[in-house]
């Protein structure tokens, strides 16, 4: 799977935050709402802003540079329906995340292959 590429480990996005990272020379906006990681593409397309280092309310995550708010789960401007952020498919194994850059023309992931196998969220004991 060469689309797949590591983006952090659990303990580095507990629940309620967002870190940025480069992944293949991309900026990704990696997020974690109670338990479920979401990624997008994470400059801001207003002024190229760090998505990534912004504040997370819900699913909804604020550029700290002038405010622009995306839903990380589709990737939808807040405001104008028309900006949207690429989102990125998302797995977690053995306590590290992965992020697939494999992306659709429409600004949202392939679909998975299996819920469970490509799900962002944690597995359950």
């Amino acid at each position: 799977m060469p689309d797949w590429f590591p983006i952090a480990s659990e303990s580095e996005c507990p629940p309620g935050t967002s870190i940025e990272r480069v992944v293949a020379d991309r900026m990704v906006a990696l997020v974690n709402v109670a338990g479920t990681y979401h990624a997008l593409d994470g400059l801001c397309p207003h002024q190229g802003g760090p998505l990534g280092t912004g504040a997370l309310c819900g699913t909804v995550l604020t550029c700290p540079w002038h405010g622009w708010q995306f839903d990380v789960v589709t990737g939808r401007h807040q405001i104008s329906p028309t900006v949207r952020q690429t989102v990125y498919e998302v797995r977690v194994a053995d306590g590290q995340i992965f992020v697939r850059l494999a992306a659709t023309s429409d600004g949202g992931a392939d679909a998975p292959a299996s819920a469970t196998e490509h799900s962002g969220r944690k597995p359950q004991a």
